[in-house]
């Protein structure tokens, strides 16, 4: 998403309304990335810890699917792929000029 709003704003200018629009699409992502998914991640470890106690519990035996823990990024996952992201666009734009 990073290198989709550098290569917008190397394109069109930095100033632009659609700059404008890529970055705060940019952010948005980065945000869900690292916040709702991190979130939704740990409570589905939690969970799997929770019926991980249950099954010891129950004799019968529970026949629960552990949870997908691993859903969103760290913030510093997140900021590599930001950096990478600019490193992509300016080589691209440097590259290919005619683009």
């Amino acid at each position: 998403m990073s290198a989709l709003a550098v290569s917008v704003g190397l394109r069109e200018g930095f100033d632009s309304a659609l700059f404008a629009v890529a970055a705060v699409f940019a952010l948005i992502v980065m945000y869900d990335a690292t916040g709702i998914r991190r979130a939704a991640g740990l409570h589905a470890q939690l969970l799997n810890q929770l019926v991980q106690e249950l099954q010891k519990l129950v004799e019968r035996g529970f026949a629960q699917e552990p949870l997908k823990e691993l859903l969103g990024h760290t913030y510093l996952e997140v900021l590599v792929g930001a950096l990478l992201g600019l490193l992509v666009a300016l080589s691209a734009h440097y590259l290919f000029p005619a683009w």
